[in-house]
């Protein structure tokens, strides 16, 4: 048989297929858009634009998922946490506090 039939020959794991583990080779890069709206300062009131890092779960979203650059990932995680404390956004995610 052909190696071709069978994906990427075992050195070369680079390439992206099926069951070949990894993103794909041509994955878009994201970006941070703080950096692209030239936001200094992340206010912890604006409630809208923080739900947008934050999971489904409540989990603060990492800088990996949302590219957000590392100044702006540090202070909109204590925006989050700022809002957390002032009761403006949950701790935790709803179908858990249903239960409590």
């Amino acid at each position: 048989m052909d190696d071709r039939e069978y994906g990427a020959p075992d050195g070369d794991r680079r390439r992206g297929g099926p069951g070949q583990g990894g993103r794909g080779r041509y994955q878009r890069r994201r970006f941070c858009t703080f950096c692209v709206d030239k936001i200094e300062h992340i206010d912890y009131k604006d409630v809208n634009t923080l739900r947008r890092f934050i999971s489904d779960q409540g989990h603060i979203d990492s800088r990996r998922r949302t590219g957000t650059c590392a100044r702006h990932q540090r202070r909109l995680t204590m925006a989050i946490k700022r809002a957390r404390h002032l009761a403006l956004l949950p701790y935790t995610a709803e179908h858990f506090r249903r239960y409590v």
